[in-house]
């Protein structure tokens, strides 16, 4: 059996998952990457060539057969060649009385006096066991072979993160490596496909999503419930509750409610969300939405809808808000007005600027009205950007006394036929339909990247009115979901 880093990869991202593991290793078929996927994997080759441009003469085993690397890297060792480019580290280990072949390819050995250094590039920002604990295993996986390849210990793990800075890794003298091929090595070997908990926001970036929820919809898994969380639904399957079904028949909401799982290192009751739980299982078996209370909507002839796209943090780029969309319906209704952060070194500042001129301009005309916006992540950036750029008219904090999340208060008055509320999924049921045939938030961060990326102004602004387009969607998303939540009301 071989096994090589990409598999503590595959057990850790995009969530931690062991039967990934296992589906990998028996060639089952995953959807093709997402364009956002396409392009964070560009940018972390263009990260790593970046890198490699500021080190000097190399030494570049990055072609060729894994066997003729592994030679080729042992004598660029011998010889003591200062850079050592994609070098491939290969050595037997027994597992289970079973010979297995360990590979790993990190991006560099670079030479630190009579030794070596390792060194990975990657573009998150963070590695360590709470965040990332893929990169450390996978530095660690490196180190341990090098110390078998050439017996001796490296002179240091690193890791180049997105932000530029250059991170030591400790390591363990193969401690938690061994221990972590004994897993991947059991998960492998497994005779049949075991029981891994689905989970909404846990699969949905992962190649295997559409094969794993459909199974799980066939066998009306437990876990399909959007308050079932992981832990909770293994619980339940090592009590043999497996199904939506079996679980409305073994239970009401005090024994639920009483029903004890792990939660850290102790066992917690359900407690309060078994009302919830329950009552999505029962929404999930009718097909209906179950009306629990009135939505708390604002009374108002006009409202204001807010929806921004965002990019987390990658390279040297702030997280940083690129578009801020607000379009006022109802009684005197406007166009939208969309504010577009600019390509240059001041484009962050101006393009929050621009956000708080569209909002004043409402505020003249209209005075405070609702801001009507799904779920906190306006409200976060709101403040994020308050801090950053400042708010010296106080448009910003007039936009904050008047937002309305409507996510909470779809909650706490419809339970959904579904595992999850968000508006995606939310705007279905008010009837709303999409007309482009692109969009998503990861589609909307991957046109913003080539837009960003490209030199072609024409392409540039050809992808930043897609994004518009798209945003204009979740405005008018956003607003349909809002006069289905008021029908009940």
């Amino acid at each position: 059996m071989r096994m090589t880093a990409s598999d503590i990869y595959d057990l850790y991202q995009p969530s931690e998952c062991p039967l990934r593991v296992y589906l990998k290793h028996r060639g089952v078929p995953e959807t093709e990457p997402s364009e956002y996927q396409k392009v964070l994997q560009a940018l972390g080759a263009r990260h790593e060539r970046n890198h490699l441009n500021t080190l000097g003469p190399f030494e570049d085993i990055s072609q060729g057969t894994l066997p003729n690397r592994a030679a080729r890297t042992m004598t660029a060792v011998s010889s003591g060649a200062a850079i050592i480019y994609q070098p491939v580290l290969m050595t037997g280990f027994t597992l289970a009385g079973e010979d297995c072949e360990i590979i790993g390819i990190p991006d560099f050995l670079i030479r630190n006096g009579t030794g070596y250094l390792i060194r990975d590039t990657k573009i998150s920002r963070h590695a360590e066991e709470e965040n990332h604990y893929e990169t450390v295993l996978q530095l660690n996986l490196y180190g341990w072979l090098f110390e078998r390849v050439f017996s001796s210990s490296p002179a240091g793990l690193q890791v180049l993160l997105g932000d530029g800075t250059l991170q030591s890794i400790a390591y363990d003298g193969g401690v938690s490596v061994e221990a972590k091929l004994r897993t991947i090595y059991d998960l492998k070997n497994r005779a049949t496909e075991f029981y891994e908990p689905v989970g909404w926001t846990k699969c949905n970036s992962c190649g295997f999503f559409d094969r794993c929820w459909q199974n799980a919809e066939a066998a009306d898994d437990v876990a399909r419930l959007g308050d079932v969380d992981e832990g909770l639904a293994r619980e339940f399957y090592s009590q043999n509750i497996l199904t939506v079904e079996q679980l409305l028949q073994s239970f009401d909401a005090t024994t639920l409610g009483d029903f004890r799982r792990p939660w850290g290192q102790r066992m917690q009751r359900v407690g309060k969300k078994a009302e919830d739980i329950l009552a999505n299982a029962r929404a999930l078996k009718s097909g209906n939405v179950i009306v629990i209370g009135k939505p708390a909507v604002p009374l108002s002839p006009r409202h204001v809808v807010f929806d921004i796209e965002g990019m987390p943090p990658q390279l040297d780029e702030l997280e940083k808000i690129y578009l801020w969309g607000i379009q006022v319906f109802g009684d005197r209704p406007r166009t939208a007005m969309v504010a577009v952060s600019g390509f240059g070194p001041d484009g962050d500042r101006q393009g929050w600027y621009d956000f708080l001129a569209n909002c004043s301009t409402v505020f003249g005309e209209y005075g405070d009205l609702p801001f009507l916006h799904w779920h906190h992540y306006e409200k976060t950036n709101l403040q994020r950007y308050v801090a950053r750029h400042g708010d010296p008219d106080g448009i910003a904090a007039r936009v904050m006394r008047n937002l309305v999340d409507l996510l909470p208060i779809a909650k706490r008055a419809l339970v959904l036929p579904a595992p999850s509320y968000s508006l995606k999924v939310v705007e279905k049921f008010a009837g709303f339909e999409r007309g482009l045939e692109e969009g998503g938030g990861d589609w909307a961060m991957a046109t913003y990247i080539r837009a960003v990326e490209t030199q072609d102004e024409v392409l540039r602004q050809e992808l930043m009115d897609r994004i518009i387009a798209y945003n204009k969607e979740d405005l008018e998303g956003t607003w349909a979901v809002f006069q289905w939540l008021r029908s009940f009301a």
